[in-house]
Protein backbone atom coordinates (compact mmCIF):
# COMPACT_ATOMS: atom_id res chain seq x y z
CA UNK A 1 0.00 0.00 0.00
CA UNK A 2 1.78 3.40 -0.89
CA UNK A 3 2.49 5.73 1.79
CA UNK A 4 -0.26 8.71 2.25
CA UNK A 5 0.56 12.63 1.35
CA UNK A 6 0.79 13.19 4.42
CA UNK A 7 3.17 10.76 5.83
CA UNK A 8 5.31 12.19 3.11
CA UNK A 9 4.70 15.54 4.92
CA UNK A 10 5.68 14.49 7.73
CA UNK A 11 8.96 13.10 6.90
CA UNK A 12 9.64 15.69 4.86
CA UNK A 13 9.21 18.23 7.66
CA UNK A 14 11.48 15.64 10.22
CA UNK A 15 14.34 15.72 7.50
CA UNK A 16 13.76 19.31 7.28
CA UNK A 17 13.86 19.73 11.24
CA UNK A 18 17.09 17.51 11.36
CA UNK A 19 18.83 19.09 8.04
CA UNK A 20 18.61 23.14 10.28
CA UNK A 21 19.69 21.25 13.24
CA UNK A 22 22.77 19.80 11.64
CA UNK A 23 23.42 23.57 9.81
CA UNK A 24 22.81 25.55 13.53
CA UNK A 25 25.39 23.62 14.83
CA UNK A 26 27.76 24.04 12.04
CA UNK A 27 27.62 27.49 12.49
CA UNK A 28 28.22 27.29 16.23
CA UNK A 29 30.96 24.70 16.27
CA UNK A 30 29.10 22.78 18.17
CA UNK A 31 29.20 18.96 17.32
CA UNK A 32 26.45 16.43 17.25
CA UNK A 33 26.41 13.65 19.71
CA UNK A 34 28.61 10.30 18.41
CA UNK A 35 26.27 7.35 18.04
CA UNK A 36 26.82 4.60 15.81
CA UNK A 37 24.36 4.28 12.79
CA UNK A 38 21.46 2.04 13.97
CA UNK A 39 22.17 -0.49 10.76
CA UNK A 40 26.16 -0.91 11.81
CA UNK A 41 26.88 -4.30 11.49
CA UNK A 42 28.68 -5.68 14.39
CA UNK A 43 32.14 -6.47 14.50
CA UNK A 44 33.61 -9.69 14.60
CA UNK A 45 35.63 -10.34 17.69
CA UNK A 46 38.03 -12.47 16.56
CA UNK A 47 38.96 -10.16 13.60
CA UNK A 48 38.99 -7.11 15.50
CA UNK A 49 40.12 -7.93 18.82
CA UNK A 50 42.58 -4.84 18.98
CA UNK A 51 39.72 -2.60 17.72
CA UNK A 52 37.25 -3.89 20.32
CA UNK A 53 40.10 -3.14 22.74
CA UNK A 54 40.20 0.30 21.74
CA UNK A 55 36.51 1.12 21.70
CA UNK A 56 36.30 -0.61 25.33
CA UNK A 57 39.31 1.85 26.77
CA UNK A 58 37.23 4.74 25.07
CA UNK A 59 34.53 4.54 26.89
CA UNK A 60 36.33 3.89 30.18
CA UNK A 61 38.69 6.96 29.36
CA UNK A 62 36.65 10.46 29.48
CA UNK A 63 39.44 12.26 27.63
CA UNK A 64 39.46 9.98 24.90
CA UNK A 65 35.45 9.97 24.15
CA UNK A 66 35.72 11.50 20.80
CA UNK A 67 38.04 9.08 19.59
CA UNK A 68 41.21 7.45 19.84
CA UNK A 69 43.89 5.68 17.41
CA UNK A 70 47.00 3.40 18.61
CA UNK A 71 49.95 2.17 17.50
CA UNK A 72 50.72 -1.48 18.85
CA UNK A 73 52.75 -4.10 17.11
CA UNK A 74 55.32 -7.22 18.44
CA UNK A 75 57.80 -8.30 16.43
CA UNK A 76 61.12 -10.18 16.57
CA UNK A 77 63.23 -8.60 13.69
CA UNK A 78 65.32 -10.58 11.76
CA UNK A 79 68.21 -10.20 13.94
CA UNK A 80 66.31 -12.12 16.70
CA UNK A 81 65.68 -8.70 18.87
CA UNK A 82 62.41 -8.65 20.26
CA UNK A 83 60.22 -5.80 20.03
CA UNK A 84 57.13 -4.95 21.32
CA UNK A 85 55.70 -1.54 22.00
CA UNK A 86 52.07 0.45 22.08
CA UNK A 87 51.47 4.40 21.89
CA UNK A 88 47.71 5.95 21.73
CA UNK A 89 46.07 9.27 21.96
CA UNK A 90 43.08 10.59 22.11
CA UNK A 91 42.09 12.18 18.58
CA UNK A 92 40.95 15.45 19.81
CA UNK A 93 44.58 16.40 20.77
CA UNK A 94 45.53 14.73 17.61
CA UNK A 95 43.45 17.63 15.08
CA UNK A 96 43.97 20.26 17.31
CA UNK A 97 47.72 19.88 17.54
CA UNK A 98 49.89 21.77 15.14
CA UNK A 99 51.10 19.00 12.58
CA UNK A 100 53.56 21.04 10.77
CA UNK A 101 56.11 20.24 13.74
CA UNK A 102 55.76 16.85 12.53
CA UNK A 103 57.01 17.38 8.81
CA UNK A 104 60.69 16.89 9.47
CA UNK A 105 59.55 13.02 10.68
CA UNK A 106 57.69 12.82 7.80
CA UNK A 107 59.50 14.30 5.39
CA UNK A 108 62.48 11.61 6.25
CA UNK A 109 60.46 9.05 5.18
CA UNK A 110 59.67 10.89 1.79
CA UNK A 111 63.20 9.53 0.25
CA UNK A 112 63.40 6.24 -1.69
CA UNK A 113 66.97 5.60 -0.36
CA UNK A 114 66.43 6.21 3.43
CA UNK A 115 63.37 3.82 3.40
CA UNK A 116 65.92 1.30 1.96
CA UNK A 117 68.27 2.22 4.78
CA UNK A 118 65.64 1.67 7.37
CA UNK A 119 65.22 -1.34 5.98
CA UNK A 120 68.41 -3.03 5.95
CA UNK A 121 69.17 -1.67 8.87
CA UNK A 122 65.98 -3.10 10.89
CA UNK A 123 67.07 -6.56 8.58
CA UNK A 124 70.42 -6.13 10.80
CA UNK A 125 73.00 -4.45 8.72
CA UNK A 126 73.70 -1.45 10.98
CA UNK A 127 77.51 0.38 9.98
CA UNK A 128 78.35 2.35 7.52
CA UNK A 129 80.69 0.13 5.63
CA UNK A 130 77.93 -2.40 5.43
CA UNK A 131 75.31 -0.02 4.54
CA UNK A 132 78.06 1.69 1.63
CA UNK A 133 78.25 -1.98 -0.20
CA UNK A 134 74.65 -2.04 -0.78
CA UNK A 135 73.52 -1.17 -4.54
CA UNK A 136 71.23 1.89 -5.45
CA UNK A 137 72.18 3.59 -1.81
CA UNK A 138 74.23 6.23 -3.46
CA UNK A 139 77.99 7.41 -2.67
CA UNK A 140 79.51 7.53 0.84
CA UNK A 141 78.65 11.49 1.20
CA UNK A 142 75.03 10.72 0.09
CA UNK A 143 74.86 7.91 2.52
CA UNK A 144 75.86 10.21 5.46
CA UNK A 145 73.55 12.95 4.04
CA UNK A 146 70.51 10.74 4.00
CA UNK A 147 71.69 9.18 7.74
CA UNK A 148 71.67 12.90 8.78
CA UNK A 149 68.33 12.80 7.71
CA UNK A 150 66.83 10.36 9.73
CA UNK A 151 69.04 11.00 13.09
CA UNK A 152 67.29 14.60 12.76
CA UNK A 153 64.21 12.97 12.61
CA UNK A 154 64.23 10.13 15.11
CA UNK A 155 64.20 7.95 13.14
CA UNK A 156 67.70 6.16 13.73
CA UNK A 157 70.40 6.93 16.53
CA UNK A 158 73.72 6.45 16.12
CA UNK A 159 74.90 3.43 17.99
CA UNK A 160 78.63 3.90 18.24
CA UNK A 161 81.32 5.07 15.49
CA UNK A 162 80.08 4.03 12.31
CA UNK A 163 76.99 2.27 13.73
CA UNK A 164 73.79 3.03 13.56
CA UNK A 165 70.33 1.72 14.73
CA UNK A 166 66.30 1.91 14.88
CA UNK A 167 65.26 3.04 18.63
CA UNK A 168 62.93 0.29 19.50
CA UNK A 169 60.25 3.10 19.84
CA UNK A 170 60.66 3.89 16.47
CA UNK A 171 60.16 -0.21 15.00
CA UNK A 172 56.43 -0.06 15.44
CA UNK A 173 55.35 3.46 14.15
CA UNK A 174 57.83 2.80 11.44
CA UNK A 175 56.16 -0.25 10.14
CA UNK A 176 52.54 1.36 10.90
CA UNK A 177 53.50 4.01 8.53
CA UNK A 178 54.82 1.58 6.24
CA UNK A 179 51.22 -0.30 6.51
CA UNK A 180 49.75 2.66 6.18
CA UNK A 181 51.16 3.84 3.07
CA UNK A 182 49.73 0.70 1.30
CA UNK A 183 47.22 0.90 -1.32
Amino acid sequence: MPPSTETLQDQLDSLTKRVTELESRAESGSRAPATPPASAPALDPEAFWALEGVQSRRTDHPSTTEGMVMLVGSLTLPGGAPVAWQEGAGTAGLLESDWTERATAFAALGHPVRLELLRHMLGGIRSTAELAEIDGLGTTGQLHHHLRQLVAAGWVRQSGRGSYEVPAGRVVPLLTAVLGAER
